[in-house]
């Protein structure tokens, strides 16, 4: 199975994109993995960007993917669970499951009714940017958890 991060908008600051980087060149000879950045909309009007946002997503899906979302009302998780979600979801067949991280207002309607799961990774508000950091950190450590390798507690 290949994993796609899907996020809205780039990386400005240098200590979260070399952060990135690092989780990345770590995850790489573990696990298929891309990314894949859509343009943040203006913010003039928050649900006008949330649709646009939502609407240069979906374009990136294929039919049938399963989509994970990446949303503050969704179902929080430890690593060791997030490991085994992983591995049942690659053991099922799929060839790509899609990791989304909408923009910063949130997840408009059409993405919320495509997830085919809501991942919370906690009720605490961040900054947009450290999202991709910590879903690279997280599927780094669940990569390291699939194969018996130690990781940090």
């Amino acid at each position: 199975m290949r994993l796609r991060v899907i996020a809205v908008g780039k990386i400005r600051e240098r200590y979260v994109a070399a952060a990135c980087d690092d989780f990345r060149t770590r995850l790489a000879p573990m696990l298929p993995y891309d990314e894949a950045e859509v343009r943040a909309a203006d913010g003039s009007d928050p649900k006008a960007a949330m649709r646009d946002e939502a609407a240069r997503i979906l374009t990136l899906l294929r039919p049938h993917e399963p989509m994970w979302l990446l949303e503050r009302s969704g179902e929080m998780i430890d690593s060791p669970t997030l490991a085994r979600r992983l591995d049942d979801i690659s053991n099922s067949g799929v060839s790509r499951l899609n990791l989304v991280i909408a923009g910063t207002f949130g997840a408009d309607a059409s993405l919320l009714a495509r997830a085919t799961w809501r991942w919370s990774l906690s009720p605490l508000t961040f900054l947009h940017e450290w999202a991709r950091m910590l879903v690279l950190e997280q599927l780094y450590r669940a990569a390291k958890i699939a194969r018996n390798e130690p990781y940090h507690h």
